[in-house]
């Protein structure tokens, strides 16, 4: 079985101290337009790039974006240390937070409260990573799910397909008689 990391990176409209300079929201679909040209988004940990957990180009990162923000699921490689730190960590509950490494295209700023608001409406999103403490705390997740493997999930599938329609009862028949010809067959040779 596969184990991925998933939650969200960003909770759409949810904000954040940054430094204690200023509020930040991501609007809906903020990363939207930069992941439509196919970026290669990496997974680092802790925003290490000397320490890669997975990136877009090899199918170990999946992003969307949905009504509730920026979902990712990351396959790391559980033959590699790094992997099964992330998994382990991630795993056991110590590691559950995302931060996002991007830069802004279109924000829109507010400066009449006490603390200045940046609203981000467009951004280009370079890489996502597993931290201890992000920036927008418990609005981003990480949390394991085990999968199938493809091929047993398209075995239950298939399975669950054929007992609908009784071909598994046909085939199990079918079994029985061809093993109790063969005991038939080894018995009448002695």
């Amino acid at each position: 079985m596969a184990e991925t990391i998933s939650g969200f990176a960003i909770s759409w409209n949810r904000p954040a101290i940054i430094a204690g300079l200023f509020e930040e929201r991501f609007a809906r679909g903020a990363f939207d337009k930069h992941l439509a040209q196919n970026p290669d988004v990496a997974a680092l940990w802790s925003h290490d790039p000397s320490r890669p957990l997975g990136r877009i180009s090899n199918g170990s990162l999946k992003l969307r974006s949905d009504n509730a923000g920026l979902y990712y699921a990351l396959t790391p490689d559980p033959a590699a240390p790094l992997g099964q730190e992330a998994l382990a960590t991630v795993g056991n509950g110590t590691v559950n937070e995302v931060s996002v490494s991007f830069t802004p295209v279109v924000e829109e700023w507010d400066d009449s409260g006490d603390i200045p608001k940046r609203l981000i409406t467009e951004a280009r999103l370079y890489q996502i990573s597993l931290v201890l403490w992000g920036a927008y705390g418990k609005d981003t997740s990480a949390q394991i799910s085990r999968a199938l493997s493809n091929n047993d999930a398209a075995r239950r599938r298939m399975e669950a397909s054929q007992r609908m329609r009784g071909i598994l009862a046909l085939v199990g028949r079918w079994r029985k008689v061809q093993l109790s010809s063969e005991v038939d067959k080894s018995s009448s040779d002695s």
